[in-house]
């Protein structure tokens, strides 16, 4: 299972997507420098036995996650606004 990680618009999170589109959690850091996991959806159960932070960067989160669930995160760009409206 891969995982697809999108930063959210002018915030310090990035979602947490597997490649069906299914909300599996975000990322967060707050206070700035303290990454934490917030799982959603099927992997509440998923990840529920796995640390969820505070993690030194979001590299390092990342990796607990495929470590964990043995799957691959890829970082995305997210479509800008314009795009989104002529798609």
């Amino acid at each position: 299972m891969d995982i697809t990680v999108t930063q959210k618009a002018d915030e310090a999170a990035w979602l947490l997507t597997d490649l069906l589109g299914r909300p599996m959690g975000d990322i967060t850091e707050e206070p700035a420098g303290e990454f934490r996991i917030v799982s959603a959806g099927q992997a509440v159960e998923t990840m529920k036995d796995m640390k969820h932070g505070p993690f030194p960067s979001l590299d390092a989160a990342l990796a607990e996650i495929e470590r964990f669930t043995r799957s691959a995160c890829r970082r995305v760009s997210p479509k800008p606004a314009s795009a989104e409206k002529a798609g």
